[in-house]
């Protein structure tokens, strides 16, 4: 089945429960809605974690209770994305007691990006545990954004460019759009990096790197071939490694505000959703990344 198009004016739904990283999270789409001239959505779920399958009908009294703590989680949350926003944004609110983990992968079907903590309030506060952004990265229709800091609107970093993973396969195309999409709608340059050891094993030495170097640069231009005329305005920085991707993306992640990886990489079993490049980068690095799966 084919993927969804989400609309012209499709939502950036964020994911919110109270917890700090949330709020984070709310915050950096709130200045992502006003940048692409979106609507935000937040969307909280006070779903009760009892294992599979329904949920068992809760007292009315305590049903009550997780109400009023999600709507507080929402209007904070709303408070916090339009401060953040710096001008005009539409804010709508949601809560649910639907699980939290099909209820976004229903919903990246016609939302034009997903918005999550990297970790939230834990299990028994149905919190957004790194399961459930590694889930909902490795399933969504829509690209999925991480955020863990505070410093994601820092407006310091605001000024530095996009980075992107390029692996010279078709699971770098859909990263590549939304990477140069974005510097451009920033205003900012992007740096490509091409990390070409990506096994495990001793490390190369450096006369056999020497001799590959030519290869991979080449492999790396044909990747960006034809986004220089779609988006002049984007200064590429080129970087070619002879390293593992993870170690060289989060060493570079200190010189740029965002950070796009595919789901999945070469060299990935077909039925990894997502690689160990973008698992391991959902855990570790301090900016926000977004994960673009692949089509189809």
């Amino acid at each position: 089945m084919p993927e969804p198009t989400p609309a012209p004016n499709a939502p950036i739904v964020a994911a919110v429960d109270g917890s700090e990283t949330a709020y984070h999270a709310a915050a950096w789409a709130a200045v992502d809605a006003r940048l692409h001239g979106r609507p935000l959505h937040l969307l909280c779920s006070m779903a009760v974690p009892f294992g599979y399958g329904d949920q068992p009908t809760l007292p009315a009294g305590e049903r009550d209770w997780l109400r009023d703590e999600g709507e507080a989680a929402l209007r904070e949350a709303a408070r916090i994305a339009e401060a953040a926003a710096g001008g005009p944004v539409t804010v709508t609110a949601e809560l649910t007691f639907d699980f939290i983990v099909p209820t976004l992968l229903d919903r990246s079907r016609t939302a034009h990006r997903l918005v999550l903590g990297s970790r939230g309030l834990g299990a028994f506060r149905r919190g957004l545990l790194g399961s459930v952004s590694t889930a909902v990265a490795g399933h969504a229709h829509c690209p999925v954004a991480v955020v863990r800091t505070p410093a994601a609107t820092d407006p310091v970093a605001a000024s530095k460019p996009v980075l992107v993973g390029v692996d010279g396969t078709e699971n770098s195309v859909g990263a590549l759009e939304v990477a140069f999409a974005e510097a451009a709608f920033r205003g900012v340059g992007l740096t490509a990096l091409h990390a070409w050891r990506d096994t495990s094993g001793l490390d190369l030495p450096i006369g056999d790197w020497a001799g590959v170097r030519d290869g991979e640069e080449a492999a790396l231009a044909e990747s960006l071939a034809g986004y220089a005329e779609q988006y002049p305005d984007v200064p590429v920085r080129r970087i070619v490694v002879a390293d593992r991707p993870v170690r060289s993306l989060l060493d570079e992640s200190a010189n740029a505000q965002l950070v796009v990886v595919g789901s999945r990489g070469r060299g990935g079993f077909t039925g990894m959703l997502l690689g160990s490049t973008s698992n391991g980068l959902l855990h570790s690095v301090d900016i926000p990344i977004v994960v673009v799966r692949a089509a189809g």
